[in-house]
């Protein structure tokens, strides 16, 4: 089997990343393209795959194929291999706000195998995690196919399409919203008293803790919030401060304004 990428930024180099690592594939069996000759220098001496002259050459080659580029680049990306894929191979798009049916147009084919998939930066430590939708050519033996190597960075499910653009406000785009908070924990620290990168630390350890806990003990979130907040202690304070300053409201806001935004790209 062989893998193709067309993009090869910090998400594509994450993804080749952990299939090696995974040795869900060799890097003889990796094939790449991108526009700009700095990506195609760095992922050839991190990973010594095979680098192609071109897209088309990466969409003959493949037989899952991998479209690692900004949405607005999609439209010259199909353009260059449409002609030259094969209606056998798996196409699998990470690009945010493109719908199946989009892709179906731009090729301007029915009998392709599109793979829709938004993973998230944290697969660059192999924690990222996926959600994957695809169309009606793509049998359930190669989604399971996709499936391991899409969990060879993180965990990958299959949700419905008309849930993608909530996988992007839920997992997508929420590193960023995390990272603010583990910033926000540091910056106070810091104002306390604390060594910046002590700080850091210190509020990165917890949120990778208490996140831990939440997939490992199965308990609801607020079921292990209510353990920490012992009667007359210090943690409920802080907890009254949040609500009273609309932390919930903010966040749900905040990925509302995200999925919005992605259904409307």
């Amino acid at each position: 089997m062989k893998i193709g990428f067309i993009g090869l930024g910090n998400m594509a180099t994450a993804m080749i990343g952990g299939m090696l690592q995974k040795k869900m594939v060799e890097p003889q069996n990796v094939i790449g393209a991108d526009a700009l000759a700095d990506a195609r220098d760095k992922i050839k001496s991190k990973f010594n795959i095979l680098i192609a002259e071109n897209n088309a050459e990466v969409a003959r080659e493949a037989d899952v194929l991998f479209l690692a580029v900004k949405p607005i680049f999609l439209p010259q990306v199909i353009a260059d291999i449409k002609e030259v894929i094969n209606s056998q191979t798996l196409v699998v798009s990470i690009a945010a706000g493109r719908n199946l049916q989009f892709y179906q147009n731009e090729f301007g084919r029915e009998d392709l195998k599109i793979i829709r998939c938004m993973p998230n930066t944290p697969a660059l430590v192999l924690e990222g995690c996926t959600g994957v939708c695809s169309n009606d050519n793509v049998t359930a033996e190669e989604m399971e196919q996709v499936l391991a190597l899409l969990r060879s960075f993180g965990v990958a499910s299959v949700v419905p399409e008309r849930l993608m653009d909530v996988v992007v406000g839920v997992s997508g785009s929420s590193p960023a919203y995390v990272f603010m908070f583990i910033e926000a924990m540091a910056d106070e620290a810091v104002a306390e008293g604390m060594p910046r990168k002590q700080a850091y630390e210190f509020a990165a350890q917890a949120v990778l803790g208490s996140a831990k806990m939440v997939l490992e003990t199965g308990m609801h979130p607020g079921e292990l919030k209510d353990m920490v907040c012992s009667p007359g202690g210090t943690t409920i304070q802080a907890v009254k401060v949040l609500e009273e300053t609309g932390l919930r409201a903010a966040v749900m806001d905040a990925m509302e304004a995200c999925i919005e935004k992605s259904r409307n790209m």
